[in-house]
């Protein structure tokens, strides 16, 4: 939560995306979820994701009433309520960083975020996603952890053969730039196997 206080000048009047440096994120239907909690987000509206794992305690916790609504949240929960850790991704409207300001440190003396998705959840503006089974997301944040998503990353590329969270993949799909630039970049890049993959994409037609 204190990336709202140090950031606040960067942030200025807009709605704001936090996203913890050690999360991956990978699947579909993410680009279509993300767009609506940019919208939600505009509109004066929190969205945080939720996830099902099997040690709910290393995360903060959402727990559900009958009906399937979020009714509360706990931060590493000694005594879990349920198994949907909220992932490090999280859009809210430009008011987070006032409430930011205001929130005091946790028994852990940390600024926790679940401080912040609280509030917007006793506020009736917090709006929480499941992420589906066709996505995974992977905290990064143990050894363990760390060696299972660069096991998911190889045996996707490989298998495949395309890479995951290609900039210029991206942008090419978004219209940002043509194939002519990455026909540029390429060769920009041709000792290495990055520069060598983007020539091998480019001899079978236009970059996927």
């Amino acid at each position: 939560a204190q990336a709202f206080r140090i950031g606040r000048a960067f942030i200025g009047r807009a709605p704001v995306c936090l996203v913890l440096g050690d999360n991956l994120f990978y699947g579909r239907g993410l680009v279509r979820m993300f767009r609506d909690a940019v919208a939600a987000a505009e509109a004066g509206k929190a969205t945080v994701f939720s996830y099902r794992v099997a040690d709910p305690e290393r995360y903060g916790v959402a727990e559900f009433d009958a009906a399937g609504n979020c009714v509360s949240l706990e931060e590493k929960p000694q005594h879990p309520q349920s198994h949907s850790a909220v992932v490090g991704l999280y859009f809210y409207p430009n008011k987070v960083i006032d409430v930011a300001a205001d929130i005091e440190p946790s028994v852990r003396g940390e600024l926790e975020i679940t401080t912040i998705n609280r509030h917007f959840l006793d506020a009736g503006e917090l709006l929480l996603h499941p992420l589906s089974r066709d996505c995974v997301w992977l905290d990064m944040g143990t050894h363990d952890s760390l060696i299972e998503a660069s096991t998911l990353v190889e045996v996707l590329e490989r298998r495949q053969g395309i890479k995951i969270a290609c900039l210029e993949a991206i942008a090419f799909h978004q219209g940002w730039i043509d194939a002519r630039h990455v026909k540029k970049l390429a060769e920009s890049m041709s000792k290495s196997g990055y520069g060598r993959y983007w020539q091998q994409l480019l001899r079978q037609g236009e970059p996927c």
